[in-house]
């Protein structure tokens, strides 16, 4: 007879096997799942192109944020790293897949940028490898690979590792074009995530009503010639912390 449950990690955790899939890619244990995604490089997969976001690059021209220390979370092949590291941010990224972090790192090496890559569970490596302050935290599509309770500890990697006065900007799958939209009871009845959630822009402001909206949109659909990438079914979403 168990009796394990005394702490929210704890709860996290059981509700973590509820999702123990390996087609359930955000857990340490999807990891395989990913490597196997990265396994081709020539693969034509749009997240795959060596283009940042054009929502950051936009950010960048507007002088919405500045150079600082950054973090990328789900780095992938580490697009968005290398443009964050080419105008002068200090970058960490971390991914889960062993194989989406050699990519990255092999992308970095060939620009000659100076970027620590971290390969692993961000939230288990935030409390010894990812402690900040970051004044950037960039998500370009992992927010919405995380099961519901998960929020909970994404929320506090930013409490713990966003400077006063830093930004969050995230890319999301958006509802009504790209992702689940069951409610979060829904998840876990069935206990997969169907490939990630879905979000409205009513649903973003809530989970981060704590912070400061300074713009929300949908991404700017990028041709195929483009420098930028940028796929209309995501939102875009640059949030600030108070500085006080």
């Amino acid at each position: 007879m168990d009796r394990n449950i005394r702490s929210v990690d704890d709860v996290l955790g059981l509700l973590d096997g509820l999702f123990a899939s390996e087609a359930d890619r955000w857990t340490a244990d999807g990891a395989s799942w990913w490597d196997g995604f990265y396994a081709d490089r020539s693969k034509p997969v749009p997240f795959f192109v060596a283009k940042p976001d054009e929502n950051l690059v936009s950010y960048l021209d507007r002088g919405l944020i500045t150079p600082g220390r950054a973090l990328d979370l789900g780095c992938g092949p580490g697009r968005n790293a290398l443009h964050l590291a080419s105008l002068g941010f200090e970058v960490d990224a971390v991914d889960l897949s062993p194989a989406a972090i050699a990519w990255a790192g092999d992308r970095a090496r060939e620009a000659g940028a100076d970027i620590r890559f971290h390969c692993g569970d961000a939230f288990a490596l935030a409390a010894t490898e990812l402690t900040g302050p970051y004044d950037l935290i960039y998500d370009s599509g992992c927010f919405h690979h995380l099961p519901p309770h998960r929020r909970i500890s994404y929320r506090a990697l930013l409490d713990r590792a966003l400077a006063p006065g830093g930004h969050l900007a995230l890319t999301c799958f958006a509802a009504g074009e790209m992702g689940s939209e069951l409610s979060d009871a829904a998840f876990y009845r069935q206990a997969r995530l169907d490939g990630g959630l879905a979000y409205t822009p009513e649903s973003l402001r809530w989970i981060f009503s704590d912070l400061t909206e300074v713009e929300l949109r949908r991404m700017h659909d990028e041709a195929s010639t483009s420098p930028l990438f940028g796929e209309p079914f995501l939102w875009t979403a640059l949030f600030r912390r108070d500085a006080v």
